[in-house]
């Protein structure tokens, strides 16, 4: 431990609990590696508050004594945003007892959901009051409220119900003095100026700790249709979207995969099996869903469009799940995607976001372009199509040894990508955030005035900059953007 570290720890450990300070190795060393396994950081802290009055005591004491605190909630994060540096000199501040949904209003469709809170159990619990939180993804499981609000997560509902930014009405957090932010207050109207609650929601823990939100919550699905589609092109299933949009809102997910993804999931993922007995160069997985048992129901919805799409010629074939069973086994192969495709080895991934109307083109030219500047690699998008977001992942040529390539070669990969996105207008993050994996992407590429905006408020709000130092943006400009 650093001087400032046993400070701290001696001026807390009169006012925390026994459990909310871990010095152990061997129960920190868990939190220390991001998910991916790609980063990896030393900790010589780990602090677990079970309060806020006690995250508001750690965060006033590291300001005081210097020692910079990275937040972590389900340890998720797709771009090591929440893993310490390998210095040791930063702590780290798991918000994972503050677990307790404080409050759900039914009618007001509302619920107050802590920090630590895994989305499952918020799930869970709002459907028990014939509510629910219209955001899922793949590590519903683990991810808390605290992370997916400071990530501004997205998923696989943001066709009807848009990103974390829009299912938050207010945020709680404790600023770099350890003072509170209360801004809970789900309020429709509220001109005071600066909207501190969205700078907060998507700033990666960079700007204070979130202790709670404030959620949005939608009626409970009544019924739902789920059906998986073959088609030639992304052109025809932006034809697709379209044709579904104009016949009602019932649409939730229209997830586009091509063949490539779906084959890595029968081939690595026990159990899969694929929903149509042809082959087809592309899929889409669509639901529609709902919330009124007097309206009409989503599977006639869904099969009306999708005839009329099979003789324009624009689907090849479709299947509509027959019951939930089955409609759960289309979700697993869309879900698994990302463990499927890491078995098959090494990828630069790529979270990227260009217009809509866009992504067709973008998709097949991009991975054309990937294609022929780097020889033996394979280039595919998989994602949410309706709102321009794909995950483009660049495989690594067979055999290529994996540390190897990704410290050498996937860099040069997505600096090559990431011209392209730029240049189609896009954004080389769409849902995943910059943490440490894409910060001096965003620095290289990002115009000097929206730089020099992002050190600013970092300044004003961590002066001192103690939250989660490396990611997203750094006080001191950096070569790239020099």
């Amino acid at each position: 431990m650093t001087p400032q570290q046993i400070r701290l720890l001696n001026s807390l450990a009169p006012r925390l609990s026994a459990r909310a300070i871990v010095t152990d190795r061997d129960a920190i060393a868990p939190w220390e590696t991001d998910w991916r396994g790609r980063w990896h950081g030393h900790a010589p802290i780990l602090f677990e508050p079970a309060t806020v009055a006690e995250v508001q005591s750690i965060v006033a004491g590291a300001t005081s004594e210097g020692v910079p605190l990275v937040a972590q909630g389900g340890n998720t994060s797709m771009v090591g945003g929440a893993t310490p540096p390998e210095s040791g000199e930063s702590v780290i501040l798991s918000l994972r007892r503050l677990n307790r949904i404080r409050s759900i209003d039914r009618d007001g469709g509302l619920a107050i959901a802590e920090a630590g809170v895994i989305l499952s159990d918020l799930h869970d619990a709002v459907a028990a009051e014939e509510r629910r939180f219209p955001l899922t993804l793949g590590s519903r499981g683990s991810a808390t409220i605290g992370g997916l609000v400071s990530t501004n997560a997205g998923g696989t509902q943001v066709l009807r119900w848009g990103t974390m930014r829009g299912l938050v009405a207010g945020v709680e957090a404790v600023l770099s003095d350890g003072s509170l932010y209360e801004g809970l207050a789900a309020l429709k109207k509220d001109n005071r100026g600066y909207d501190l609650n969205q700078l907060l929601i998507g700033a990666e823990g960079t700007l204070g700790i979130i202790t709670a939100a404030t959620l949005r919550l939608a009626p409970a699905i009544t019924a739902r249709a789920v059906a998986w589609i073959g088609l030639a092109t992304p052109e025809a299933a932006l034809q697709l979207l379209r044709r579904f949009e104009a016949a009602g809102n019932a649409v939730e997910s229209f997830e586009l995969l091509p063949s490539e993804s779906l084959q890595a999931v029968l081939t690595h993922i026990p159990g899969t099996r694929a929903p149509l007995a042809g082959a087809h160069p592309w899929h889409v997985l669509v639901e529609a869903v709902a919330s009124d048992p007097a309206a009409p129901a989503p599977a006639a919805f869904v099969e009306h469009v999708l005839q009329s799409a099979i003789g324009d010629g624009i689907v090849a074939d479709a299947a509509i799940a027959a019951n939930e069973a089955q409609a759960d086994a289309f979700w697993r192969i869309r879900d698994s995607i990302s463990d499927a495709e890491r078995a098959t080895g090494p990828a630069a991934q790529h979270d990227i976001s260009v217009p809509v109307e866009a992504m067709p083109r973008f998709l097949i030219e991009a991975a054309a372009a990937c294609d022929a500047r780097f020889p033996g690699t394979r280039a595919s998008g998989f994602g949410h199509l309706g709102d321009g977001n794909v995950h483009f992942h660049v495989r690594a040529p067979a055999g290529a040894d994996r540390t190897r390539w990704l410290a050498e070669e996937a860099p040069i990969v997505t600096r090559f990508v990431d011209d392209l996105v730029v240049a189609a207008g896009g954004s080389i993050s769409a849902e995943h955030g910059i943490g440490q994996m894409k910060l001096h992407e965003l620095e290289r590429l990002s115009p000097p005035p929206r730089m020099a905006a992002l050190r600013a408020i970092k300044g004003a709000l961590d002066p001192a900059g103690i939250f989660n130092p490396g990611k997203l943006v750094t006080l001191a400009p950096s070569a790239a953007d020099e």
